[in-house]
Order: C-alpha cells, then structure tokens, then sequence
C-alpha cells in the first residue's frame, strides 16, 4: 500500500520529498505554487528535477494539487487566469515527477447546470489543448448536498467523455466529499464499486484523499477529520474500501487536520500498521 500525505514546499520541491520520507510516507502531496494564488510561478527547474530524483530514489509517489481559487466553471473574465494557473501547476509537477494535477470538479454557476458543464468542458479543452506532457488532470470529487454538481461518479466519468482530450484527464476520489455528498455513506462500497467499475471510473483513478469526516453522511459538509479519531466514517467501511483489489496499486494521501492532537506521522504509522 502507498500511504502519504500532504505536504508543504516552505524547503522547496526536494524538501517537500525529504519530508514525505521522515514521516514514513512513500507517497505525498504538495501545492506547486502559493496555494491562495493563480499567478504563474516561474520555478526553478533544476530543484524540481532533484525532486524528481529524490522520490526516483526512494520509490516515492506524488501528486500536485492546483490552488484554492482554481475554478473550471469561472467566469469570461477570469477564464484566461485560470486556465494560464493550470498549464503553471502542469509543467510544474511534470518537472517534479508528479503523476498530475488534482483540481476540484467545477460549481454550478447559475440555475441551469448544462451551462456550468459545458463551461467546465470548454475551460478543460483550453487547457489540455495547450498541455503536451504525460502529467494529468485529475478531476476531485465535490463534497456538496447530494445532487449538487459533482458528487457522482456518473458526472465525472460522463465530463471526461465530453472533453477533446479524454486521456489527460484523470480522476482523484476524496473520502470525506464522498461521504459528504452521500456518494460513499461507509456501508455501501461494493455499490460504489459496482458503479465505478461499470462505468470504467477505476481505469482512471490516480489518487485517494484519505479523509474521515467531522460530520455525518450526507451532511454537505467539507470538514475533514482524522481516520481513527473524532470522524463519523467507521475504520470498517474503511477497511473494506481500502482492502479493496482495485485499489491496491493507488496511492492514499492524507489530508487530515494537525490540530486535534495527532500529526502526520503517528497517522501514517497507525496506517501501515495496519493495512500495509
């Protein structure tokens, strides 16, 4: 099992790897720029290729995650800033070795949701028209009130469909959404895993955000907690999701809160515990 976290580039890209290895991780995650900003950062591409090295030499997985303002549905005016943001995020974590980019799925911008995916669609195809490398674009599931944009597979799947360049595009499965938006309630996996297979969803799956959640199933709520501690999500429904065969050779990243008394590294060791 590859059991990460998220972690922060204050070291620089290589920093961020060394990181990842003192706390016992074998995978890890880490924003490619300033995370409250969608300016282009010009980096310097030398670190970013001993990054690369670094996790090459400790058999290290990682995967970037673009920054919060980052939003497919925006609007005209704003496109053009999200979209240069991107193709920055992209040809950095290319660099670093990366598998891709994760980005939120997009929110409904108006009462009509085809407008939002069709702006969605057409915001992926200006960027992947443009992006020429292997990394990807690896779409997150959304955590709003069930029925809300992005909170199925079914959207997800169909959005990658829709687009020009289906291949650039992968998926990211966050566990706290998940259950937030009633996709995943804990007990009903083998559901979720009938759909995504069925759907093909699992072929494109590149990363896990490993998060329990601060409350209920269905509640809408994007408050992540820690897997065995102050979270609605049993460690049962984990284990049958985490156990699962296909999953085995996806990497898991935790995204789990500092502030209740547990850090990164107990977490990850509870996690090889007992499921490596």
């Amino acid at each position: 099992m590859k059991f990460g976290c998220h972690v922060s580039i204050k070291e620089g890209y290589t920093g961020a790897a060394i990181r990842a290895i003192k706390l016992g991780a074998n995978a890890f995650q880490f924003f490619p720029k300033n995370p409250r900003s969608l300016s282009v950062k010009a980096f310097n591409r030398t670190e970013a290729v001993h990054c690369h090295q670094k996790m090459a030499e400790n058999n290290l997985v990682s995967v970037a995650h673009s920054p919060y303002p980052t939003n497919l549905t925006a609007s005209d005016d704003k496109q053009d800033l999200v979209v240069r943001s991107l193709l920055n995020d992209l040809e950095i974590a290319e660099a670093c070795g990366a598998i891709g980019v994760v980005v939120h799925f997009g929110k409904q911008v108006d009462k009509d949701p085809i407008h939002s995916y069709k702006r969605m669609i057409h915001t992926l195809n200006t960027v992947l028209k443009k992006w020429e490398g292997n990394g990807k674009l690896l779409l997150e599931n959304n955590a709003g009130k069930p029925g809300t944009m992005g909170t199925t597979i079914e959207e997800l799947v169909q959005v990658r469909k829709l687009c020009d360049y289906p291949e650039k595009i992968g998926f990211c499965f966050d566990t706290c959404h998940a259950f937030a938006s009633g996709l995943w309630i804990g007990e009903n996996w083998e559901e979720v895993l009938t759909i995504g297979e069925r759907l093909g969803y699992f072929d494109h799956l590149y990363v896990i955000h490993l998060n329990n959640s601060k409350y209920p199933a269905n509640s809408g709520k994007d408050r992540h907690a820690n897997i065995f501690h102050h979270g609605h999500i049993r460690e049962a429904d984990f284990d049958k999701m985490i156990n699962s065969t296909i999953l085995k050779d996806i990497p898991f990243i935790l995204e789990t809160p500092s502030d209740n008394g547990v850090t990164h590294e107990e977490e990850l060791a509870q996690l090889n515990k007992k499921w490596k």
